[in-house]
């Protein structure tokens, strides 16, 4: 070794020794991180394209994707029935709901004491089970600290031993007599929630289409162990929140169009007030009718008056939208973006427009606010609107904590196990090959592209006024939203305005990128796992973007099982076309399995009724091995610390580092 090494590496020893000061303390991590390295594989669970469904999305989360069900099953099998293994489940799921439902059917004193004791017994078999897989101090991490000593005596006394029945029964009885049985039952539920998902892998597309967005984002920033791979909807609200225009009226639209504005006003506080105003003065005497929202809330006589009012706000939004977009793609003709400027290709006094030289019948001429010889200049109560909207969602603090969560556990692809994960596609050539997208005069392709412009969405949102290319980073969030060569679109338009003022649906088409033809290729699929250097014998792509229609027999498993797509429609928008409610992929460690899931019904029905999701359980692929944390990214962490400390102990017994003993603790009474 050369003496510049030998310095290096004893410098690094030096800091390592800080943590690790004598030979024991150094022997110590490395024994318990070997330890470590033989448990098992932690499950990883992979969900995509949520779209605002938060009920569902805790529902599975809560259940596990059926696994907390499994287990309940495999551990009672021989002493409980359907049904109270069906009740003991929805305790786990609903806690806090579940005891209430209890304590109104058992008004005995004595009998709801007595349920309890035999309730917290079954929860210490389940919380064990799921337990076991992990070391004792990482265990500990996660018990709640009002109970941590407690449920640490109850995991690991087996009642089953004579001598420590007692002393367990006890436990139980004590923690009923002082009044905290409920509490105590809560937080056990809440442990099994959690130690049954190790981690949590969203494929993009938190955002849009369903009401509440923002709960699954509260969710998800308090979740102990996620990370997510953005999709084109969550990086439109992030072009949103960092101030780009055209990001926050196509925002404002789809809520809008869904019938969710509430999540905008409740939600994130922004002032909605402007547009309605101007929205009932402009289109007072339009119908809207294609503008009303897909809830079905103008069939409701109770709704009807709302619904309209929103159909007003939704068209006012889509003609500032499309204004504003002409401004951008003329400001960044590199986004050959050209071929949607089509509000000066109507002619109102016809009712036509004209599109690469073939004349179509518009659906709707009632547009006030366009001027045929400036079409897309905004008047002076559009300028005010925008301008009132920016602040308010640039000023959102609550909006402004979910992306700042968003920006710390996410990025556009991630590496985990083996697995490639991205939320839809990487652009192809329709040869197979890697495609060239030019950005800032630059060439970028696969892994770089990806990177590149996960760098641009940081710039867009982070970066200061004189950083130069801020300016473009945020025009290039909304591209990425929209544009053809995005690798979170990769499609040759969005048709937008087509689908709300043509009737024909030729115009309506969205031709999908090669990659979305190609990625059955087996061949294909393994180039792309090359090129982001991902290695081992069961290396897999993991997508969501665009719906798996099983209702047409469409399979998620593509490219002899080298590529999964888990778009299944958590969104209800999509359900009809898709015949279920989404998909969990669960990588367990005896391999992968695909649970499909039928509709959730409701939380009042999964606590009143015990009513659970339906999922279907189905196996992807069985390693030939049970894995164990050695066998992942983690594993080759624990075994780089491994060597370190090896090297550490060799520099104390050779004499080149010193031991220093801990200063002793004393108890002082």
């Amino acid at each position: 070794m050369k003496p510049e090494e030998r310095k290096r590496d004893l410098y690094f020893l030096k800091l390592l020794s800080r943590s690790f000061p004598n030979v024991a303390t150094a022997s110590t991590e490395i024994i318990n991180l070997e330890a470590i390295l033989n448990l098992p594989k932690g499950t990883e669970h992979f969900l995509a394209d949520l779209h605002g469904e938060y009920l569902a999305f805790q529902h599975v989360l809560r259940n596990a994707s059926g696994t907390i069900k499994r287990k309940v099953g495999e551990i009672f099998n021989d002493s409980l029935g359907s049904k109270e293994q069906k009740d003991l489940c929805t305790l786990i799921y609903y806690p806090a709901d579940k005891l209430e439902r209890v304590k109104d059917k058992l008004t005995d004193e004595d009998d709801l004491h007595d349920w309890y004791f035999i309730t917290i017994n079954r929860l210490v078999k389940v919380c064990r089970n799921v337990s076991s897989k992990y070391s004792r101090s990482k265990v500990h991490k996660a018990l709640p600290s009002d109970f941590s000593y407690i449920i640490q005596e109850l995991l690991h006394e087996r009642s089953s031993d004579p001598n420590k029945q007692a002393y367990v029964d006890v436990i139980v009885k004590t923690i009923i007599s002082t009044h905290r049985a409920e509490d105590f039952i809560i937080a056990m539920c809440n442990l099994i929630q959690q130690l049954t998902i190790d981690v949590l892998h969203i494929l993009g597309d938190v955002y849009d289409r369903g009401p509440s967005p923002d709960k699954i984002m509260d969710i998800l920033c308090g979740f102990h162990n996620f990370d997510i791979q953005w999709g084109n909807h969550d990086i439109l609200w992030m072009g949103a929140a960092a101030g780009n225009d055209c990001s926050i009226a196509n925002v404002l639209r789809i809520a809008l169009r869904y019938g969710n504005h509430g999540v905008l006003e409740d939600g994130y506080g922004i002032n909605l007030l402007p547009l309605a105003t101007f929205a009932m003065d402009t289109y007072q005497d339009d119908p809207c009718e294609r503008f009303l929202p897909k809830d079905g809330s103008a069939k409701d006589p109770e709704r009807a008056r709302t619904a309209q009012l929103v159909a007003q706000m939704h068209k006012a939004i889509s003609i500032i939208q499309f204004k504003l977009e002409a401004e951008a793609i003329k400001r960044r003709p590199e986004f050959e973006m050209k071929d949607r400027l089509l509000l000066d290709k109507m002619n109102l006094k016809k009712g036509t427009i004209k599109i690469k030289g073939k004349e179509y019948e518009l659906l709707d001429t009632n547009f006030p606010t366009v001027d045929p010889k400036h079409p897309y200049k905004l008047t002076p109560e559009e300028e005010s609107i925008v301008n009132k909207l920016h602040q308010s969602f640039t000023e959102s603090e609550k909006l402004r904590k979910h992306m700042e969560c968003m920006f710390r556990n996410g990025c556009l692809f991630t590496i985990a196990n083996g697995n490639l994960l991205y939320h839809a596609s990487i652009p192809l050539n329709d040869d197979g090959t890697l495609k060239d997208v030019v950005i800032c005069g630059e060439k970028y392709h696969g892994k770089a592209l990806l990177k590149r412009a996960g760098n641009l969405i940081r710039t867009a949102y982070f970066g200061t006024k004189e950083d130069k290319e801020k300016p473009f980073a945020l025009d290039y969030l909304w591209y990425l939203w929209c544009g053809k060569d995005s690798p979170a679109f990769d499609k040759s338009k969005m048709a937008t305005f087509e689908r709300y003022f043509i009737a024909d649906k030729e115009t309506h088409k969205e031709i999908k990128g090669a990659y979305y033809t190609m990625r059955d290729n087996p061949e294909v699929v393994d180039m792309i796992l090359d090129e982001f250097g991902v290695e081992g014998e069961h290396r897999h792509i993991i997508n969501g973007h665009v719906p798996v229609k099983t209702i047409k027999g469409e399979n998620p498993i593509k490219a002899g099982g080298k590529l999964m797509v888990i778009d299944g429609g958590f969104s209800k928008a999509y359900q009809p076309e898709t015949g279920i409610a989404g998909y969990t992929l669960v990588y367990h460690s005896r391999g992968f399995e695909l649970v499909q899931h039928e509709p959730f019904s409701s939380k009042e029905d999964a606590v009143n009724l015990g009513t659970d999701i339906k999922s279907t359980r189905s196996l992807v692929e069985l390693t030939n091995h049970r894995m164990h944390v050695k066998d992942t990214d983690i594993g080759t962490e624990l075994k780089s610390q491994i060597e370190d400390l090896k090297e550490l102990l060799e520099a104390y017994r050779s004499g080149d580092l010193k031991e220093r003993n801990l200063r002793p603790i004393t108890n002082k009474r």
